[in-house]
């Protein structure tokens, strides 16, 4: 089954939903963003997602020692960052002990395969958040790796977009909302329902 991320979550009753629809993984944007929220905000929020279900930090344009206290403040342990320089990055967040999303934004035009020791790789368009779809039709330029696809994702593209990339998972913010920043329950639920939603 396709991993489901919804990320840029600002209040209890949106992470709520969100774990009432079974998402494998809901994202808090730590850094500046008009969804930004603050490490004591997403403590009180990490405190509704249950055990099962991933709670991730989103980091760029932040330094590593900034990520690793705000995480600690947030009782995150997983952080997405958009901007990792190199292994030694990834492996002074693990000595941290966070998990590691690495996430690149530059639409497929980076190496995609290149490993620098993170836990999951995310793929989203040129500008983090933007809700900018980019080709991702054209495996031969995807990771041949577990990997999860951003980038202007929403309820009527997401089934074709799994299919068309062998994504092994979704991340999904501006397509489920009604203005920036403000989540959209239909949205949130119909998002989910189109991830699962056998395809012919």
């Amino acid at each position: 089954m396709t991993f489901i991320k919804m990320c840029g979550l600002r209040d209890e009753a949106t992470v709520d939903l969100a774990v009432g629809l079974g998402v494998d993984a809901v994202g808090f944007v730590l850094a500046r963003s008009p969804r930004q929220v603050t490490p004591e905000l997403t403590a009180r929020l990490r405190a509704h997602v249950p055990d099962g279900t991933l709670a991730v930090g989103v980091y760029v344009g932040i330094g590593l020692d900034e990520i690793v206290e705000t995480a600690r403040v947030a009782g995150l342990d997983t952080v997405q960052v958009h901007d990792l320089r190199s292994a030694a990055d990834v492996t002074t967040l693990h000595d941290a002990g966070l998990k590691v999303v690495r996430a690149l934004n530059t639409g497929g035009a980076a190496d995609l395969n290149s490993d620098l020791g993170e836990d999951l790789l995310l793929v989203d368009g040129a500008v983090a958040g933007a809700g900018v779809t980019w080709d991702w039709q054209d495996r031969s330029a995807l990771p041949d790796r577990r990997w999860v696809l951003a980038g202007g994702l929403t309820p009527a593209n997401v089934a074709r977009a799994v299919a068309s990339s062998g994504a092994w998972g979704v991340d999904v913010s501006s397509g489920i909302e009604s203005s920036r920043g403000v989540k959209d329950p239909a949205l949130m639920a119909a998002f989910a329902t189109a991830v699962r939603a056998p395809q012919p």
